[in-house]
């Protein structure tokens, strides 16, 4: 079993910037993937970014790309999302999640952390 929790949402003005982290514990030897996604309201939950456990390489969704910077710490057990240029429409519950060695989906899901881009 993987553990999975995300920090770090909060309320930001358009143009601001946050950072998600995200811990694993348990059998984090396992895991292959580390993934960010999110959900808006009302909309269906979405990929973000992820990156391979312990390394390279990264992937991004296009809205992410140029904004969003994921990095991973094997040694740490941890995860971040840098975002930056914040826009509205980012609002929503960001999730991590984590893949394990040899399987096609994730299968380890925090709780979410909301964030908010509002003036």
């Amino acid at each position: 079993q993987v553990q999975v929790a995300e920090s770090g949402g909060g309320l930001v003005q358009p143009g601001g910037s946050l950072r998600l982290s995200c811990a694993l514990s348990g059998r984090t030897d396992t895991v292959s993937d580390m993934g960010w996604f999110r959900q808006a309201p009302e909309k269906v939950r979405e990929f973000v970014a992820s990156v391979r456990w312990r390394g390279s390489p990264t992937y991004y969704a296009a809205f992410a790309r140029g904004r969003f910077t994921i990095s991973g710490n094997g040694a740490k057990g941890t995860v971040t999302l840098q975002m930056n240029g914040l826009k509205p429409e980012d609002t929503a519950v960001y999730y991590c999640a984590a893949k394990q060695d040899g399987q096609e989906e994730y299968d380890y899901w925090g709780q979410g952390t909301q964030v908010t881009v509002a003036s």
